[in-house]
């Protein structure tokens, strides 16, 4: 064994669907073929982790106790066989955890090398544990949207560290977003970041509101991070021929969909995962992603922080997240020297 490396870590576990967090000691495991193991510098809490948190799993059943966490940052300290393991060894990355691994709220975590990209020099650790879920998912985005020759688009959860980097990008390349929120102050925030076009989805007249935009700027596009109602509610409201991206599910609720509004409008449903996309990449493909992503983190895919919170603190800090969404990031640091903490 390598002796730099402890063969126990701290990691935050939860035995059971909307417990509370747990800090245990537990095995530091090893790299096989295509993986690498890092020492984690920092992992934020993203929307996407709350619903791991209550119990969904996107690789089955849920087994307990788990360690989430979504992505973060750090150093590659062992890499198992494979190309991709060897050019990642020593160097800083951005990370994401592996659907049926643990997650990176811990000291170290055991992924796929093709799960991690490279950090440049100009690149801090802080910056780079968020630079793959959210800004990746923009990306991918702005490419299906370019593919489909969709001219403008309709955004939920718009008041997301994501909302605003599909705003900031959607301005840069003059293409129209409707934003939809849930309240009143999101409507003012969002609108506060440029944003022409913003819905709050708790009115009464919404849906009308909504369809009558939707078709004045045609916006074939509606990018569903909700599910449930509003699925229906944005299907009733899409042009002919759109396309209903369903790329999350925060109200933890099915999908509703109206046979009869789908036929006739002939819409498309399309689930779409990030873990899937980035699979479809090649070696070059992934490395000119990094380059794009890791040149943007200043500006157009740029997310705030709100608290830096140690791996000791994490039901401190989820409960933080929850209260304040749209606030920032709440990072959850593994490792003070490479990510300071509060104060």
């Amino acid at each position: 064994m390598n002796p730099s490396i402890p063969s126990t870590m701290q990691a935050v576990q939860l035995d059971q669907p909307n417990g509370k967090l747990t800090v245990r000691t537990v095995p530091v495991s090893h790299p096989q073929a295509g993986q690498v193991l890092i020492r984690m510098a920092a992992a934020p809490i993203n929307p996407s982790d709350l619903g791991a948190l209550m119990g969904y799993s996107y690789s089955g059943e849920r087994t307990y106790p788990f360690t989430p966490g979504l992505e973060g940052s750090g150093r590659v300290v062992k890499a198992g066989r494979g190309l991709m393991g060897r050019l990642l060894n020593g160097r800083r990355v951005a990370c994401a955890a592996s659907i049926e691994g643990s997650g990176t709220w811990a000291e170290y975590l055991l992924t796929s090398a093709q799960s991690c990209i490279p950090l440049n020099r100009n690149v801090s650790l802080e910056q780079g544990a968020m630079a793959l879920t959210n800004p990746l998912t923009a990306l991918a985005i702005f490419e299906i949207a370019k593919r489909g020759r969709h001219r403008a688009m309709v955004s939920t959860a718009a008041a997301s560290a994501l909302g605003g980097m599909l705003l900031r990008i959607g301005k840069r390349r003059g293409i129209p977003i409707i934003h939809v929120v849930r309240r009143q102050e999101q409507v003012d925030l969002v609108r506060s970041r440029g944003a022409e076009y913003v819905l709050d989805s708790s009115q009464a007249d919404f849906p009308q509101r909504l369809r009558r935009l939707a078709q004045s700027l045609q916006a074939t596009l509606l990018l569903d991070a909700i599910g449930g109602s509003l699925t229906r509610t944005l299907a009733e409201a899409a042009p002919f021929g759109s396309t209903i991206l369903m790329y999350s599910r925060l109200s933890q609720e099915d999908s509703v969909i109206d046979a009869r509004s789908a036929l006739v409008k002939h819409l498309h449903f399309e689930g779409w995962f990030l873990p899937n996309w980035i699979r479809e990449k090649n070696l070059l493909q992934i490395l000119q992603l990094a380059r794009q992503v890791q040149a943007l983190l200043g500006s157009d895919l740029q997310s705030s922080v709100h608290q830096r919170l140690p791996l000791s603190a994490a039901q401190q800090g989820l409960e933080t997240y929850i209260h304040n969404l749209g606030a920032g990031k709440i990072l959850l640091v593994a490792n003070p020297q490479d990510v300071a903490l509060e104060g």
